[in-house]
């Protein structure tokens, strides 16, 4: 909990008075619940923390935490943070989007965030498909998938933000789930700590549109053979039974069973979320049930310079090889004269 100038925050006090308006049942209230947990945890004031949104079901968020918040426009929320970031470092800068948001008319904007390493927090709710417009196919659907934008089922071929995110050399990638509130209150408040652009996929579930689209990974008789949550320093080890885990097999991943084949947990691989090197963690993301489970946790951290502040370390070096250094000095600067 955050303990500035002597006032405990809760998450009771990043709740608002506005009437909460999404669909019964909507992922979308677990993940602002687990963010309303992870505010007091950073130990910002709330007036320090900003909430930018593009446009979506997701971009109606800021109106839900109390914080400053901008609900801006379609696909454009990248550009306004970055500005908001720039503006005043100090800020806990968050940018809340979808599927479509960011990786449809936001993509260009979205890798360069990305890319340029700003210090800005990126909560990308992937549900794969566009709910506010009412059931048309985004970026991350499922090819074949029908819907009322592809009655014959959509021939695109799917996005995945990790792969993406690591393509524009992103620093920090993280995927939870919405259904499991806690470690996503986890994965928040380290995202908010990691200096630099940090992505977070959330799959969410549209009960409307795409109902149980994630059923394969999160329904209560598969889960645990079929979710593996990573911790950097420990073996990659899932499974009902904690008994399955993941070794190199020449150049892929295989999932193997402790205790058969000889193998020990010894053998398994053990997760370096630091490592320079994305390889590994390529591989971890583009995992797909049912023949692995899929990854989630902090897949990547790896510190780097960031954008804003080799931007500001520019501007004060500039400040100190300036010839004037404020308006009243510039325009007494030179020949001035007179008028009597």
């Amino acid at each position: 909990m955050s303990h500035l100038a002597g006032v405990e925050l809760t998450f009771k006090d990043f709740e608002t008075d506005q009437e909460v308006r999404w669909c019964p049942g909507c992922g979308d209230y677990a993940i602002l619940k687990a963010v309303q947990q992870a505010l007091p945890q950073i130990n910002k004031s709330k007036e320090d923390i900003v909430f930018i949104s593009g446009i979506g079901c997701s971009s109606r968020f800021p109106y839900y935490v109390e914080t400053y918040g901008f609900h801006s426009i379609h696909g454009r929320a990248p550009a306004i943070a970055s500005g908001v970031k720039l503006a005043n470092p100090n800020l806990s800068v968050w940018q809340i989007t979808g599927d479509g948001d960011a990786l449809a008319i936001g993509g260009n904007h979205f890798i360069h965030a990305l890319r340029r390493n700003i210090d800005i927090n990126i909560l990308l709710f992937n549900n794969e498909i566009y709910g506010l417009t009412k059931g048309q196919f985004s970026p991350t659907s499922a090819q074949g998938l029908k819907t009322k934008s592809s009655p014959f089922g959509t021939v695109d071929r799917a996005f995945s933000p990790g792969k993406l995110a690591l393509g524009a050399e992103a620093n920090f990638f993280a995927r939870v789930i919405d259904i499991d509130p806690k470690r996503m209150t986890d994965v928040l408040v380290q995202a908010e700590q990691h200096k630099g652009s940090s992505l977070v996929e959330i799959l969410q579930n549209c009960v409307i549109f795409n109902d149980k689209v994630f059923a394969d990974v999160t329904a209560k008789e598969v889960k645990l053979d079929r979710q593996l949550w990573l911790e950097h320093g420990k073996p990659m080890i899932f499974g009902a039974e904690q008994n399955k885990g993941l070794i190199l097999n020449g150049l892929k991943l295989e999932v193997v069973t402790i205790g058969e084949n000889g193998i020990t947990e010894a053998d398994i691989l053990v997760h370096d979320a630091h490592g320079e090197d994305k390889t590994l963690h390529q591989m971890l993301i583009g995992m797909e049930a049912p023949e692995f489970p899929v990854a989630f946790g902090i897949i990547r951290q790896v510190e780097g310079p960031t954008f804003d502040d080799q931007t500001w370390n520019q501007i004060e070096a500039s400040k100190e090889k300036a010839r004037v250094h404020s308006v009243d000095e510039l325009m007494n600067s030179g020949v001035t004269w007179e008028i009597e």
